[in-house]
């Protein structure tokens, strides 16, 4: 494919998706292609700031920023517009959406420009997003209208699990455009050897502190283990459920036993504990079960979401969600036999080495644009091109 001039739209410059553009708008630009970036202009702390620099080094077309709200509004509109307004002046070939929110902007932004006669692609990449929410609730019913409304928009959805592509099959149905699974990769510098610290707690877990992600149960889990000497844990994240998380801790008598460090980089956060334990209640094809994977620290996971696809192949063994029995079974079993978790970590590193890289993540979904045969201005308006 010729150089194309690439436009990534999402909300919030956080979490994994935010690392998969990151990740994604680095290669396509190592490959030649003129890449820009749209994202939210309210979250501005240190740590955001300082991503995004690091990522406005791999942009030709800039780092670009207008406030993106997070609940659906009137805002919302404008966003949509200044996204539009961006892509028209640079006159991007692709606008590729990441989430719910910046799925819709960039959608609705190629619904204006292609009304104003001009042809652009339009992708997009759901990351779970829209869909975690119960097709029945009010939120979910407005959020499936809205998909299926935005489908008829798009040349092409991008799934980074099997899951979820199934997952939006059901609750959002038939799909306009083409579809295709690309699940997200690693950078070769990710492989690297587990090596906790002297003072590393038994568990570990990162990521967002919110109930979606089950720190309550793994709380209550190590309540359970009446051991000696007691597991202890780091918790490693913020959210808008850590100060519940803090108050169950202390409930459950585990005020020595756990700490609560804050956030940061997921690579930093590896030495702190033994074992990574991720109880999530619903995940989607989550970036730290790659990295525990690469970093190759043993893994304790529920069975949800994409997390069958990564493991699929080793010996390592996935719970059931929700089941805190379970989950401290699974623990105690782990820490009773730390050489046998070590070398199931190594197998399963092994595997994801061979299948989840950021160069084949980047070829597949740049193919993907070609394959998805772009939407071109003919006489009559816009008809989708001739194979």
């Amino acid at each position: 494919m010729t150089n194309l001039r690439i436009l990534h739209c999402l909300r919030a410059p956080v979490g994994g998706l935010f690392r998969h553009v990151r990740d994604l708008s680095a290669a396509q630009s190592a490959a030649g292609h003129d890449v820009g970036v749209i994202v939210d202009s309210s979250t501005n702390d240190c740590l955001t700031e300082r991503r995004l620099g690091e990522l406005q080094a791999n942009l030709t077309l800039g780092l670009h920023r207008c406030a993106m709200s997070r609940d659906i509004g009137w805002r919302d509109l404008t966003a949509a517009h200044a996204t539009a307004k961006l892509a028209k002046s640079l006159q991007i070939d692709v606008i590729h959406g990441h989430g719910a929110k910046g799925g819709a902007y960039g959608r609705l932004a190629a619904v204006v420009l292609r009304a104003q006669r001009r042809p652009i692609m339009s992708f997009y990449t759901p990351h779970g997003g829209s869909l975690h929410y119960a097709p029945s609730s009010l939120k979910g019913r407005i959020f499936m209208a809205l998909e299926k409304g935005l489908g008829r928009s798009t040349d092409g959805v991008i799934f980074e699990s099997a899951y979820s592509a199934g997952i939006y099959g059901r609750n959002v149905g038939e799909i306009a455009g083409a579809t295709r699974v690309i699940p997200n990769g690693l950078l070769a510098s990710e492989f690297t050897s587990h090596r906790p610290f002297p003072d590393a707690t038994d568990i570990v877990f990162i990521g967002e502190l919110r109930h979606l992600k089950g720190v309550d149960l793994l709380l209550e889990a190590l309540a359970l283990l009446d051991r000696n000497p007691a597991i202890t844990a780091t918790i490693v994240g913020e959210g808008p459920d850590a100060a519940q998380f803090v108050k169950t801790a202390t409930r459950l008598g585990l005020n020595n036993r756990v700490r609560f460090p804050g956030a940061m980089p997921a690579a930093q956060a590896f030495p702190l504990g033994r074992v990574l334990v991720m109880p999530s209640r619903a995940e989607s094809f989550p970036y730290i079960v790659l990295e525990a994977a690469a970093a190759g620290i043993p893994l304790i996971a529920t069975s949800v979401g994409g997390i069958p696809e990564i493991v699929e192949g080793s010996d390592t063994e996935l719970v059931a969600p929700e089941n805190i029995a379970a989950l401290a079974s699974a623990v105690a079993a782990v820490l009773a036999d730390p050489a046998g978790a070590l070398n199931r970590a190594a197998r399963l590193k092994a595997s994801v080495a061979s299948r989840f890289t950021v160069e084949r993540m980047s070829s597949a979904i740049v193919t993907f644009y070609s394959d998805a045969r772009p939407l071109i201005l003919a006489p009559t308006g816009l008809r989708r091109a001739e194979a």
